[in-house]
């Protein structure tokens, strides 16, 4: 999925539409989802109304999940501008994106809990002692 980055202008094939959004495929491994609310500006009542499987169309990548490889896809910010700008992207990255913490990449294990505990249980029973008077 390397050839794909958050914010690049891609062009797709529908190849299915659900009441919640269209499937887009963009090659012959790697197929991405606009979301109903990333379909147009405004309210939209059917998707439908605006794709039709098989319709050609190009999209902005919002979002690509590190875990599943599922990539968001964006036909509204096409149509706010020919090209989008960061700070459009950056409201996308700021509203729409999902966060996930984690320390995969870091492999700590529980070594710094049990380096920190001592002060932690220390610091903890020093503030019981000075709510008790």
């Amino acid at each position: 999925m390397s050839e794909y980055r958050i914010g690049m202008r891609v062009h797709g094939r529908v190849t299915g539409i659900q009441p919640y959004g269209a499937f887009v495929t963009l090659d012959g491994e790697h197929q991405g989802l606009i979301h109903i609310s990333e379909c147009h500006e405004g309210y939209v009542k059917s998707i439908s109304e605006y794709l039709k499987v098989g319709q050609a169309v190009d999209v902005v990548i919002l979002d690509i999940d590190e875990y599943t490889g599922k990539i968001s896809l964006s036909l509204r910010c096409i149509e706010r501008a020919p090209r989008p700008t960061v700070s459009d992207l950056e409201i996308y990255k700021t509203f729409r994106h999902k966060h996930f913490w984690t320390n995969r990449h870091v492999h700590a294990g529980f070594d710094p809990i049990a380096n920190h505990l001592d002060g932690w249980i220390s610091d903890s029973l020093n503030r019981l002692k000075v709510g008790e008077h």
